[in-house]
């Protein structure tokens, strides 16, 4: 199949590749140029505008930071909606509000085009290895079209309804539980390390009993080793998901009182100077506060 890509960050150039490795034709485009070189090198082709990778593909999928670059990318003057054929499909893998989810399904439906979520779950080097989890949401027809290529960089795919805005929702929820998991580690490395265990050893018996869960093993371990500063995903990425989560409660009327915390966790991160360290990080805060330099 003929699809294109936009956004070659570390998640989105690591799900173009594998795409490309599924023997895709793949037509990218990227901010920065250089990110797409080594794929070019393998047989992809660059083109300058989200639009002229839009006019000559199938498919096109979006990882973009957030609602403002995904809105620019789908909508601005040469975006994608400008050039995607009628019966196409745009599918978003992007970490986006509620708000936004629903401008891309509406905008598209009005090109005659199709939408769908395409959220993913994971970092990057599961991306690389084609180990994603993938959760989509949109019309059975498209979702049959993409299953395919939602297999060459998603182990595991899930279908959570009709309407994408569902994915979306279900993508803000578990990175909830992925920062507030990452709270509750940092308060226990500290607590056990404050009085005077290792807190590798407190990893070991959690990986080694009823913790075990990748977000356990994998976070985990970069908490304990203390390695901030090569993220998957910055602290920004983090807070910008805590708040849209917040905000797709006020919007259906849930109170989230543990998301103001992780929020707060968060901000105050940031507030530290480690914005652009890995999220991680959080467990730096727990220390600070228990005393431990």
């Amino acid at each position: 199949m003929k699809v294109g890509f936009v956004g070659l960050g570390a998640m989105g150039h690591a799900m173009a590749e594998r795409l490309l490795k599924g023997g895709h034709e793949l037509v990218v485009t990227n901010r920065t140029r250089a990110k797409a070189d080594d794929l070019v090198a393998q047989g992809a082709v660059f083109a300058e505008t989200p639009a002229d990778v839009a006019r000559q593909v199938e498919v096109v999928f979006s990882m973009l930071f957030d609602d403002a670059s995904t809105e620019e990318a789908v909508f601005g003057e040469h975006g994608i909606a400008t050039a995607l054929a009628p019966g196409a499909i745009h599918a978003c893998s992007s970490t986006l509000s509620l708000e936004q989810a629903r401008r891309l399904r509406d905008g598209h439906a009005e090109h005659g085009q199709v939408y769908v979520s395409a959220n993913v779950l994971g970092r990057p080097p599961a991306a690389k290895a084609g180990e994603l989890f993938v959760v989509t949401a949109g019309a059975d027809e498209a979702l049959k079209r993409l299953r395919p290529l939602l297999e060459c960089f998603g182990s595991k795919i899930f279908e959570v309804g009709q309407d994408p805005v569902q994915a979306n929702l279900a993508k803000l929820s578990l990175n909830f539980m992925i920062y507030s998991t990452i709270e509750q580690m940092a308060e226990v490395f500290a607590l056990n390390e404050k009085a005077g265990t290792d807190p590798h050893k407190i990893f070991e018996i959690m990986t080694g009993s009823f913790y075990n869960a990748p977000v356990h093993k994998n976070y985990g371990k970069l908490m304990v080793d203390h390695k901030y500063d090569h993220p998957g995903a910055p602290v920004t990425l983090g807070l910008k998901d805590m708040e849209m989560f917040l905000k797709a409660g006020g919007e259906h009327a849930v109170p989230l009182p543990y998301a103001s915390v992780v929020r707060d966790r968060l901000l105050s991160a940031i507030s530290t100077g480690d914005a652009e360290r890995d999220f991680v990080v959080l467990l730096e805060r727990a220390r600070q506060d228990s005393g431990l330099k």
